[in-house]
C-alpha cells in the first residue's frame, strides 16, 4: 500500500503502544537487562473503523502519553514506544518505505534527547514478502537516527507474527540479519507464548545478534506457571544472546487470565528484575 507520510503517521498512531517499567540495572540477582510489561495504550477491539471511541476502540490523550512516558524514564526505566498496527493500514500492507522513515523521522526528534526511550520498529508483521519486511525495518533505523536520535536502542521484529517459534523457517533471517545501524544499538524482539522452539537463540549466537523476548504470557495455573518459569530459566542461562523479556499485557482492555495475577507470582519471585 503506497502512503504519503501524512497518512502514514495517522495509521501508524492508531496502534502506538508503549511500555514502561524496565529498570536499567537488574536487581540483585537477575541476570536480565530489561524486564517489564506491556501496557497497550491505544486498544482496536473489532474490524468496525474507525468505530465508536470507548465501544470498538480506545485511546490515550497525548497529556497521559507524555506522563507515562516522563514516569518511567524519570525514575530511571527504559519506555518503549512502538506503532502497534502489524504494519497494515485499514487490513492493506504497507509497502512505502520512504513514508515509514517519514513517519519515525517525525516521532523520534520527541525522544531524541532521552537514552531511556526504546524505538520499537513496528509490532508483529505476518503474512508479508520477507524483503519488505527488512525493507521496512531498515528505513524505520534509518529514520530514527536521521532525526537525530543516536543515544536509543532499536527493537526490529521478524516475519510471521514475530514468533520465536518458527523464526527459522518464517522469521526472513537472510534478510533480517542484514539490518545496519551506525549505533550497533538493534536488539531483535521475538514472541513466544510457550510453543515449541524455533532455534531463535543459536541463530542470535551464530551471527553475532542480542534479542528480547518481547512478548510472553500463560495462564493463571501451575501448569502454565512451570512453563514460565521452565522459559525463564533458559533465557538466564543464554543472556550472551537474551537481553531480557516483557510480559503481555495490560491496560484497559486487558483483564483475565493472561494477564497481572500471573505476572506478579514471578514478581514475588524475583523473576521480574
Amino acid at each position: 500500500m503506497m502512503m504519503n507520510p501524512t497518512a502514514l503517521l495517522l495509521a501508524a498512531a492508531l496502534g502506538i503502544t508503549s511500555c514502561s517499567g524496565i529498570p536499567i540495572t537488574p536487581r540483585q540477582g537477575s541476570p536480565f537487562v530489561f524486564t517489564g510489561a506491556n501496557e497497550a495504550c491505544a486498544e482496536l477491539g473489532n474490524d468496525v473503523l474507525p468505530g465508536q471511541l470507548g465501544k470498538e476502540y480506545t485511546w490515550p490523550v497525548e497529556s497521559a502519553m507524555r506522563k507515562l512516558m516522563d514516569t518511567g524514564t524519570n525514575t530511571g526505566k527504559y519506555a518503549i514506544v512502538d506503532p502497534h498496527n502489524f504494519g497494515r493500514c485499514y487490513d492493506e500492507i504497507i509497502t512505502d518505505t520512504s513514508g515509514f522513515k517519514a513517519w519515525w523521522t517525525t516521532v523520534a526528534p520527541r525522544y531524541k534527547d532521552n537514552s531511556l526511550v526504546i524505538f520499537d520498529t513496528n509490532n508483529e508483521y505476518h503474512d508479508m514478502d520477507n524483503q519488505l519486511v527488512a525493507d521496512l525495518r531498515q528505513a524505520a533505523i534509518d529514520g530514527v537516527r536521521a532525526a537525530g536520535a543516536t543515544q536509543q536502542y532499536i527493537f526490529v521484529e521478524a516475519n510471521s507474527w514475530t514468533g520465536a517459534w518458527n523464526f527459522i523457517d518464517q522469521g526472513g533471517v537472510e534478510q533480517m540479519k542484514n539490518l545496519y545501524d551506525p549505533q550497533d544499538k538493534i536488539v531483535y524482539e521475538l514472541h513466544q507464548y510457550l510453543d515449541s522452539d524455533g532455534s531463535a537463540t543459536e541463530w542470535m549466537r551464530a551471527n553475532g545478534k542480542k534479542a528480547i523476548l518481547g512478548e510472553t504470557a500463560g495462564g493463571v495455573n501451575d501448569q502454565c506457571k512451570q512453563a514460565v518459569t521452565g522459559m525463564l530459566d533458559y533465557l538466564s542461562q543464554n543472556t550472551e544472546v537474551w537481553q531480557g523479556w516483557m510480559w503481555w499485557a495490560a491496560g484497559p482492555w486487558w483483564g483475565g487470565e493472561l494477564t497481572f495475577p500471573s505476572f506478579c507470582d514471578l514478581c514475588d519471585e524475583g523473576r521480574f528484575g
